[in-house]
């Protein structure tokens, strides 16, 4: 089971960051009293309800136009609809909103919005008694004729703007209002805006517990380097160079591929290895995050995350993200310990079938990002002591509990990055090492810890065109210690322009019976429904060689 760590205050002020969780605060900053007080007050959503809803846009170049109405009556969704591409303009949304037990009989409740220039009430069948009413942007939103609305599931509690084409909402209790973007200013470029509402409670929704399937085995889906972006975003280096008449929207093929394979290898558990987001295309980092889980809630398939070098490059932080990712359905995500460096190091038991004991343990661990110290260490950030310690106390306080398991309890770890031992040309490989690896120059010796700790598999992403694994051996007798894998780049949103280099994914199945660990890869264009480089990697419990007989 996952282990639940402790949030911090530095975490709590970064989850305010959030714009979802802007709007998600108008749900939780005040308390209702309880039902013996108030015993007339629905128990389906806490608190607050919206009352009206639009938009206000202001002049960038006029010192005088503000972008804010009076915060006593109004609530700001922070996020400006032109993400900082109006020249001369920026707009926002706003809410009214009342706590249920301040609504007076003349109240009415928002019970339903849509987009669009004509009237939604012309393509109704039936006249309703509540009208539409049109508001700037586009905007329709539909009233209750009297206060009691507030106690149906139709009364919208938060708003929440998201932006593209294709735009996803994962979140359970919300949906992408209907009829397309806002309308914004002629002339402008925009990013799509969309409004996304949601009616009554937040959800709740548990963590899943992971667990082996009754034949004993478990598969892991790795899908490392998506660099998603905020709409459509751009092809980089698409393979075949030139097909569909050259047009190539990059987030919407990434997804078909994963989707796919998500179909074809139906994963018990996904691994999200960093990069998942584009920081500089990507000026809302929730609405290119969302996209990548809305098929994996759609699906229902537990899945975890690490961050690489590009995800907190654009408008949230890691804190903010893994928060948000925390918060996600079927996520196992966690920020980790706020005493050691990094944000993500935590680790995920999955459970035999027939039990509650461990069968498989998966190490998480944040490899930063750039080099601290670029006068003595060019490149990319490492592990650090604090980080190889938690690792090491981890390990060794798990022992006890996976000496009752009745198999052979496996240990497997992922990162982003790679570590440096990566680039030994004297191992054993599989697949391709197409360009130089880009591993910090500082070694902690990271790999050594996790050979001590019988972690028998590490895989990380990072180098999109590197789709090896790699076997260290020991020094002394030559016994394989640990296999060092790549994902490949799954994203066409991240470069590619090595060697008609087809995107990729990873895939590990564990086999709980014969405790044996086999991978392989699978392409987006080519041999499609082939299992790429398939070998075994770890079997009886023991790394095995790539050149056994």
């Amino acid at each position: 089971m996952t282990r639940r760590l402790v949030r911090t205050g530095i975490q709590l002020a970064a989850l305010t960051t959030l714009v979802f969780v802007t709007v998600f605060f108008l749900d939780t900053r005040y308390r209702v009293l309880p039902q013996a007080i108030h015993s007339h007050l629905p128990l389906h959503h806490e608190g607050l309800v919206i009352t009206d809803i639009t938009v206000q846009t202001c002049s960038t170049l006029n010192p005088l136009s503000k972008c804010m109405l009076d915060q006593k009556k109004w609530h700001r969704v922070e996020k400006d609809l032109y993400l900082g591409t109006g020249w001369v303009s920026k707009a926002y949304v706003h809410i009214k909103r009342k706590r249920e037990e301040e609504l007076k009989t003349e109240d009415r409740v928002v019970v339903d919005v849509r987009t669009g220039k004509l009237d939604p009430a012309i393509g109704e069948k039936t006249q309703a008694a509540e009208r539409w009413e049109s508001r700037p942007a586009g905007i329709w939103i539909k009233r209750s004729l009297k206060r009691h609305a507030s106690d149906s599931k139709r009364a919208v509690t938060a708003v929440d703007v998201l932006f593209g084409a294709d735009a996803v909402e994962p979140r359970p209790g919300w949906e992408l209002v209907k009829n397309g973007a806002l309308h914004l200013e002629t002339g402008k470029e925009s990013r799509d805006p969309r409004l996304s509402i949601r009616r009554g409670a937040v959800p709740k929704h548990e963590k899943p517990i992971p667990k082996i399937r009754k034949d004993g085995k478990y598969k892991i889906m790795q899908i490392s380097d998506l660099h998603l972006s905020t709409g459509l975003g751009a092809c980089r280096d698409p393979e075949p160079k030139g097909a569909n008449g050259g047009h190539c929207d990059a987030d919407p093929r990434t997804l078909e591929f994963v989707e796919r394979v998500l179909d074809e290898e139906k994963p018990d558990f996904v691994v999200l290895s960093g990069d998942q987001v584009n920081g500089d295309t990507a000026p809302d980092v929730q609405s290119a995050l969302f996209k990548i889980i809305g098929p994996l809630a759609e699906r229902k398939i537990p899945h975890a995350a690490i961050f690489g070098n590009h995800d907190d490059e654009g408008t949230l932080s890691r804190h903010a993200q893994m928060d948000l990712y925390d918060s996600l359905p079927y996520s196992l995500s966690e920020p980790g310990p706020n005493t050691i460096e990094g944000v993500g190091n935590y680790f995920v038991e999955i459970q035999a079938h027939s039990s509650k004991h461990s069968a498989l343990t998966i190490y998480f661990l944040d490899t930063h990002s750039y080099s601290p110290d670029e006068v003595h260490y060019r490149g990319y950030d490492w592990l650090k002591p604090n980080q190889i310690n938690w690792f090491k106390t981890t390990a060794e306080g798990l022992k006890e509990a996976h000496s009752h398991y009745s198999h052979k309890h496996l240990n497997m770890a992922f990162i982003h990055i790679p570590l440096p031992e990566y680039g030994n040309p004297d191992n054993e490989r599989v697949g391709n090492w197409t360009e130089p690896i880009t591993a910090p120059t500082f070694n902690t010796h990271f790999k050594d810890a996790l050979v001590e700790y019988e972690v028998k598999a590490v895989s990380c992403g990072h180098d999109h065109v590197n789709d090896y694994c790699s076997l260290a051996k020991d020094n002394v007798t030559g016994d394989p210690e640990i296999w060092m894998c790549y994902a490949g780049g799954s994203g066409f949103g991240g470069y590619g322009g090595y060697n008609n280099y087809h995107r990729r994914l990873r895939v590990f199945e564990i086999d709980t019976n014969q405790a044996r660990i086999t991978t392989w890869k699978r392409l987006e264009y080519g041999d499609i429904g082939a299992r790429l480089d398939e070998q075994i990697i770890v079997d009886s419990g023991q790394v095995q060689s790539a050149n056994r007989e």
